[in-house]
């Protein structure tokens, strides 16, 4: 993500207690009573603007008092206010307020039904108050501040604001309409008679004025069957919550509306990036290659083609993230300053191609992939080190460039903020993998290269196991990175996670990796901590520096099980079902990385995006591990084996997963024994 709160200059306002009604590219943030007040984040936000900055009901003057809340899907949320000055005399409260909140792809519709239970007719004026400041997402992430509201023209039963590149119109039948200088009153007067009640749908639209501009992401289908998990509780509300989440964040290409990908996440990155919208396509791949389809081919439809500074473009390389060019962010519109992003663009081509991507797809894809693994084996190392390394040159872009791109995330034990250019573990592992994969896929379609690509690899670990070994008080493990003197930085992180699975390591010393993993200074029982709690920099409300992030975690368990080590994967699975309930199933980008085992509570991270693409697809990652679900088409096989160490998973039945463009249902029982149904001509292999 761009922008963290280690690298802005005031702290980010608190999204943890906010409601979010989601349909991409449309969020709209309330507090708990339903209201959207003129405060904070609050308000329906839409192609990155603020459309509606206030969205309050009183009755007669006095605001419902709420009663209670509840999502009904990640664009559908349910508030009950009580009206307490209505109704029939006695402690009993007799009138209420009922509000349902539906997020659309264009805006928002809100059913608004005054309830009356009592004996009594009763007489009310039902008021909203409406305002739109039309502040960019990046403007209100940095401080939170309102801007005040826009005079609207007003017509008979609406409202309309013109933001200049965006306009907002509100439609409310039978209202009577009262525009002033910062916003609108509607009213309406209502007679109720006993049992009875009062509804009006109030419908919010914004639309672009004069087109979608350039990088305006339309909504999109992800495509996916319903997914259903039979088994335990949390963790089939875990797989419907995130589903569901992951559904409303899937848009467009506008530049092949049939390509769809998954946005970063609400309520600031309704748009592709590089990394994060690879993950989940990664993760979710068990659903089926669609989605997959459509984020290799947008990525690739901007690849880079020239050599930038200011936008870190180079021949090859993919982009970190797409903005809107009038939406105010401090970055350019189309922005390559990422030194994973094209190793995982790679990794994820293999990986879908193994899921069962049709032949015509990826050959579409093969041009881009050359293209891809000669940035990573040429360019990427600008110093001739052999590593994958990064620095910002134009001073105006992001001072990390890996997952973890707050400022302060690559440290020394002691809290000394390591020097740039920096080489980071990961994204050597990513590269290590991205090398091997694409030799596969050289070789299968019959290109030149692989051995090449093979050969570098195996260098680049021979290189890796000689500079980034370091040794603490409790043994060796890998150092987050190099710095600018090549110079291990020792801290123990979570990025020791993203090298396994990668054959970067070889087996003692993944062996060495898994063992530091499931120590309690970094498995919290919570989850994975991004930074050892035994660090003088370790803060469990730290962005990068020992919060928990789940899709971390998941790509740990991914990594563990893939080397063999399901216990430790097992425990980390295990930590985010535990914390899942906390969220209300809704896993944030990240929550404090408090300690289970002395009993700490589980804290928001309050400032965290929810829902979060990769955040809502690790559950499919965590599934898949438990499964030990493993495809590999282009070879005819499916493999289906569940370790024991996630027996307490047992018996689990999930349906609605794809293989090879087939329906695929995994049943495992108690005793952990698999039945695999589908209908895809592989070969099914269990254990």
């Amino acid at each position: 993500m761009t922008a963290s709160p280690a690298s802005s200059p005031v702290p980010q306002p608190f999204l943890h207690d906010l409601v979010s009604c989601v349909r991409a590219p449309t969020v709209a943030l309330s507090g708990a009573d339903g209201q959207l007040r003129a405060a904070g984040a609050q308000g329906v936000l839409s192609h990155d603007r603020r459309v509606l900055s206030e969205l309050r009901v009183d009755v007669d003057g006095h605001e419902p008092e709420p009663a209670g809340h509840g999502l009904r899907g990640a664009g559908h949320a349910h508030f009950t206010g009580i009206v307490r000055h209505l109704g029939d005399a006695g402690a009993d409260p007799t009138v209420r307020l009922e509000r349902q909140r539906f997020a659309r792809t264009d805006g928002i519709t809100e059913s608004l039904e005054l309830v009356n239970s009592a004996r009594v007719p009763v007489v009310a004026t039902v008021r909203l108050h409406v305002a739109a400041d039309f502040a960019a997402a990046d403007a209100i992430k940095q401080d939170g501040a309102q801007r005040g509201g826009r005079p609207p023209s007003s017509a008979p039963g609406g409202v309309e604001w013109d933001g200049g590149e965006l306009r907002t119109t509100l439609s409310a039948p039978g209202a009577t309409v009262e525009a002033h200088a910062t916003g609108a009153v509607l009213s309406w007067a209502v007679e109720l008679a006993p049992r009875s009640s009062w509804i009006v749908d109030v419908t919010v639209t914004a639309a672009f004025a004069a087109g979608p501009p350039a990088n305006a992401f339309g909504p999109a289908d992800a495509g996916w069957d319903a997914v259903t998990v039979t088994g335990r509780a949390d963790l089939a509300r875990l797989t419907e919550r995130s589903v569901d989440d992951l559904g409303a964040l899937a848009l467009a290409d506008p530049l092949a509306p049939g390509d769809t990908f998954l946005a970063a996440g609400s309520p600031w990155f309704f748009t592709l990036f590089g990394r994060d919208s690879l993950w989940a396509a990664r993760f979710t791949l068990p659903l089926g290659t669609g989605v997959a389809r459509g984020t290799l081919r947008t990525l690739a439809r901007r690849q880079g083609t020239r050599h930038d500074p200011d936008t870190a473009e180079a021949p090859g390389k993919i982009l970190h993230e797409v903005r809107i060019p009038t939406a105010g962010s401090r970055l350019p519109p189309v922005y390559f300053g990422t030194v994973d992003a094209t190793a995982l663009w790679v990794c994820l081509l293999h990986d879908a191609w193994r899921w069962g991507l049709p032949d015509d797809d990826v050959r579409d894809l093969l041009d881009p992939l050359e293209a891809a693994l000669r940035w990573l084996t040429e360019e990427a190392d600008p110093d001739g080190d052999g590593f994958l390394e990064y620095v910002d040159s134009s001073g105006r872009g992001l001072a990390n460039q890996g997952w973890k791109d707050s400022g302060d995330s690559i440290q020394y034990p002691d809290g000394t903020i390591a020097e740039p250019p920096i080489a980071l573990s990961e994204a050597q592992a990513y590269a290590h993998e991205a090398a091997l994969a694409g030799a596969d896929l050289l070789d299968a379609h019959r290109r030149e290269g692989g051995d090449r690509l093979r050969e570098w690899a195996a260098a680049l670990r021979e290189r890796f196991a000689a500079a980034f070994w370091v040794s603490d008080e409790k043994g060796r493990f890998p150092a987050i990175a190099l710095d600018g003197a090549k110079r291990p930085v020792g801290t123990v992180t979570s990025n020791l996670g993203h090298l396994l699975g990668t054959g970067l390591l070889g087996p003692d010393d993944a062996a060495v990796v898994a063992d530091r993993l499931g120590r309690p200074d970094l498995d919290a029982g919570y989850g994975l901590r991004t930074m050892s709690a035994d660090a003088a920099g370790f803060n469990p409300l730290g962005y990068h520096a020992g919060s928990s992030w789940p899709h971390d975690t998941a790509i740990a368990v991914r990594g563990l099980t893939a080397d063999g080590f399901p216990g430790v994967a097992a425990s980390l699975a295990g930590g985010l079902l535990r914390v899942a309930p906390d969220f209300a199933y809704r896993l944030p980008e990240l929550f404090a990385g408090t300690d289970a085992r002395a009993g700490e509570p589980v804290l928001a991270y309050p400032a965290a995006c929810r829902p979060q693409a990769w955040s809502a697809a690790t559950v499919v990652a965590l599934l898949q591990a438990a499964l030990g679900l493993t495809a590999d088409v282009p070879g005819g096989r499916l493999r289906v084996a569940p370790d024991p160490a996630f027996a307490d998973w047992f018996p689990l039945r999930v349906e609605g997963l794809r293989v090879a463009g087939h329906p695929l249902t995994v049943a495992v029982d108690a005793a952990g024994h698999a039945d695999v149904r589908t209908s895809a001509p592989l070969t099914v292999e269990t254990a």
